[in-house]
């Protein structure tokens, strides 16, 4: 059975940083692409940050570029958002999201989901 658990939301002020961890069991993130995607009330849902099921190839949402970084540790099978310099429009709930590489979309509900992490930037 395959679970993701993510980890390491909380409140932070604006400029904070924080560090999201997304652990698997039941896959292995060596053969899966990852991403975090999130969620504020009342929008739709977004791809923040994904990387390569290699680790070589990432993408980020251009409003976090510089910002955020994706990384991934395979011998923990743990992948990792860290998030500096935030802002209010950064909060919402993180969902960590693994799909098989034949995939090929980041789109659509494919994959597996954690269950999110609540990430809060007060101004």
């Amino acid at each position: 059975q395959v679970q993701l658990v993510e980890s390491g939301g909380g409140l932070v002020q604006t400029g904070g940083s924080l560090r999201l961890a997304c652990a698997a069991s039941g896959l292995s993130f060596t053969r899966y692409a990852t991403a975090w995607f999130r969620q504020a009330p009342g929008k739709e849902r977004e791809l923040v940050a994904a990387i390569s099921w290699g680790g070589g190839v990432t993408r980020y949402l251009d409003s976090v570029k510089g910002r955020f970084t994706i990384s991934k540790d395979n011998a923990k099978n743990i992948v990792y958002l860290q998030m500096n310099s935030l802002k209010p429009e950064d909060t919402a709930v993180y969902y960590c999201n693994a799909r098989a590489p034949s995939t090929e979309t980041w789109s659509g509900d494919f994959g597996f989901w954690g269950q999110g992490t609540q990430v809060t930037v007060s101004s």
